[in-house]
């Protein structure tokens, strides 16, 4: 929101709350002079600001952000929001709780679904043929896609939360390439411009570089995480290898099974850390 418009919803908001400009000033800290020519519209005042008078109004600075935006600066916004990129770790632990027990419950169901959709990739790469039809395909790889989002959703939060940033990027680029590939696995059933044998290919070549440095971010998690999160890591990092010569890539994915299963409890550790402190803070401020 812009001048003069967000002078009169700041003024607006503060009269609804009773509030004078001196009772504002000592909320948010700044001088009655700064608040006077900001209601005025004579300034436009920093996005910081703007966010401590919001707050000091107990008012969602969201809500007149999207005013602003455009639509696609809205949507990459929102994509944000949904990944977990630009998460405010200052919220309730109720929230990060809520995220990590949806990562870990959906990493269940994406590891169930795997093996649904390994039987429907051999029959397609090995026998030509379509498991149950293009349909059942299809709304396999839907599942796997929506399971596999939310799953690594996870691991995003995870990498804000204890500064693993590189966890925080990998898993990002996981998210959208496994958007390129399943959407190539959906579209290739009715148009497939390039042999399938050299997609495979690229995508073991692709996976496997990514796979090692997911690896390693999964390993730097040890000193938080414990032992799960290490070894994680280290399978991680073996079924890149395998992914690596192309050739053995059916190896990797054997080795991911328990990769996979170790992820899932180094989600759910994290939840009960999270839990265990706020319990401890909670005991500490009564």
């Amino acid at each position: 929101m812009k001048q003069p418009e967000l002078g009169k919803k700041i003024t607006e908001l503060r009269n609804a709350k009773g509030l004078t400009q001196e009772d504002l000033v000592e909320k948010c800290n700044l001088s009655v002079r700064t608040i006077q020519r900001i209601e005025a519209g004579e300034v436009t005042p920093r996005s910081y600001t703007v966010k401590m008078i919001m707050e000091a109004l107990d008012y969602d600075i969201s809500i007149i952000a999207d005013d602003d935006e455009g639509f696609i600066e809205s949507l990459i916004n929102g994509l944000k929001k949904f990944l977990l990129l630009e998460v405010d770790l200052s919220k309730s632990s109720d929230f990060l709780i809520r995220q990590l027990n949806l990562a870990w419950i959906f990493g269940i169901l994406y590891f169930m679904i795997g093996f649904l959709e390994a039987a429907a990739e051999y029959y397609r790469a090995e026998e030509n043929l379509m498991i149950a039809g293009n349909f059942v395909y299809v709304t396999i790889k839907i599942a796997v896609l929506i399971t596999y989002i939310f799953f690594q959703r996870g691991f995003v939060l995870i990498g804000g939360l204890f500064q693993n940033y590189l966890l925080k990027i990998v898993s990002f680029i996981l998210i959208f390439g496994n958007v390129i590939v399943i959407g190539y696995d959906i579209v290739s059933i009715f148009y497939e411009a390039v042999e399938r044998e050299f997609i495979i290919g690229a995508e073991a070549l692709t996976f496997g570089g990514i796979g090692i440095i997911y690896g390693i971010s999964l390993y730097r998690l040890n000193k938080s995480l414990g032992d799960a999160a290490r070894y994680a890591g280290i399978f991680e990092f073996i079924a890149a290898g395998f992914f690596l010569t192309v050739v053995l890539g059916f190896v990797g994915l054997i080795i991911l099974i328990p990769a996979e299963l170790l992820e899932i409890i180094v989600l759910y550790k994290a939840v009960e850390i999270i839990r265990s402190k706020s319990k401890t803070q909670t005991q500490t401020d009564s």
